[in-house]
């Protein structure tokens, strides 16, 4: 690709690398990605790059491969889990282990009569 890499850190955090996730982004003019578009789609894949589309000398759109894209939207719908988590014990609105096993079981047990 002929294209800019920058090593971006927006894979690390301050316990390390988040492993999937991709560590380099091109930057390409969206005139020189349709006419190499099939080239760098496969480059893509393979590399798990991230490419960030430019019009007018400024940035427009991101293009990543669909199972990179798929690893990012999983990992946020994590953090937004741990985030409602976090909050629901901040509030008090808590359930003990016991008690979450006890409501399940007689649910399983009142569904067989």
């Amino acid at each position: 690709m002929n294209c800019h890499h920058a090593t971006i850190p927006y894979n690390q955090t301050e316990f390390g690398p988040i492993t999937g996730l991709p560590m380099t982004m091109s930057i390409v003019s969206l005139s020189e990605f349709k006419a190499k578009a099939a080239q760098m789609l496969a480059d893509m894949k393979s590399s798990e790059q991230v490419v960030v589309l430019t019009q007018r000398g400024k940035a427009s759109a991101v293009v990543q491969d669909f199972e990179s894209h798929q690893r990012l939207q999983d990992a946020l719908l994590m953090l937004k889990l741990m985030v409602q988590g976090e909050t629901d014990i901040s509030a008090g609105r808590t359930t003990s282990q016991d008690a979450v096993f006890r409501d399940i079981k007689e649910q399983l047990t009142a569904g067989d009569g």
